[in-house]
Parts: structure tokens; C-alpha cells; sequence
């Protein structure tokens, strides 16, 4: 369980890592954004099975892109509160996540949809360059299951 503040209201909410659905504040009914830390044991649960799309932030904490990135990421997060879930997976915790995504730099973003891959991107980037790529993995998702 994490403990998020409401932007709108201040009201304290618990979130689990792992649920259906789409956190909202218990007291405004707000989204909230729903950042969650998921290792190579929980994984399957708070990303794959995801109801949201998830964004993927395999890091490590010698890593000084990855604390550069970090803060774009969840403000990423938060201005997409209700329509995108980041997972934060620490590389060094987690080597069969590592090993399964072959990650070879780090930072390494995913963007998953229904527990698949829809985008990749290894290395930092600006907010606008980060919204820019988010944006696009979930439009050419969209895209997909329009036609």
C-alpha cells in the first residue's frame, strides 16, 4: 500500500500496488496517480494484470540518469492520473525482470497494454520528449483496436 495526497482536495488515500480499475480520491472522487514499486515476485500482478496502461521505469540507484528521470516520471504519472499506472522496478532487485527485458542500459522505459510491450526507449529524456513518446505508444494502441 502506498499513501497518495489528492492535488484537488489534500485528502490522504491508500493505494494498493496491485488492483482493477482506476485509483480516485475517497473523498473527491479525483484520480489519483498510481505510482507503485514492483519486483521480479510481484511483477505479473501490479504490471502485466493491469487494468491501465503501464509505464515501465526499470532503474537503478547508482544510476544518475535514472534519479535525473525520475521526477519526470512521475510527474508523467500524475498528469495522466486515471490513464497510466508507473511501475518503478530497481534493476539490481530485480535481475529475472533485467534478464527478461534484456535490459542493457538504464534507465529503460516500457510501455505496456495489457502485459505487452507496446514501446521501449532506453535513456533519459525531458518531460516533453517522455509525453511526447508516452503519448504516442498509446495512440498507436488506440490506433490498433480501432480498426
Amino acid at each position: 500500500m502506498t499513501t497518495v495526497v489528492c492535488a484537488h482536495c489534500g485528502h490522504r488515500n491508500r493505494l494498493p500496488s496491485a488492483a482493477a480499475g482506476r485509483p480516485r480520491c475517497g473523498n473527491c472522487h479525483e484520480p489519483l496517480p498510481w505510482i507503485v514499486d514492483a519486483g521480479d515476485d510481484d511483477f505479473a500482478e501490479v504490471a502485466e494484470r493491469a487494468t491501465l496502461p503501464v509505464l515501465v521505469d526499470l532503474w537503478a540507484t547508482w544510476c544518475g540518469p535514472c534519479r535525473m528521470v525520475s521526477p519526470a516520471l512521475v510527474q508523467l504519472a500524475t498528469e495522466k492520473a486515471g490513464e497510466l499506472k508507473l511501475v518503478k522496478v530497481d534493476v539490481d532487485r530485480a535481475p529475472m525482470l533485467s534478464e527478461r527485458f534484456t535490459v542493457r542500459a538504464v534507465p529503460t522505459l516500457l510501455v505496456l497494454r495489457e502485459g505487452q510491450v507496446v514501446a521501449r526507449q532506453a535513456g533519459a529524456a525531458p518531460v516533453p520528449e517522455l509525453r511526447s513518446w508516452v503519448d504516442r505508444a498509446l495512440a498507436d494502441r488506440s490506433e490498433e483496436a480501432r480498426t
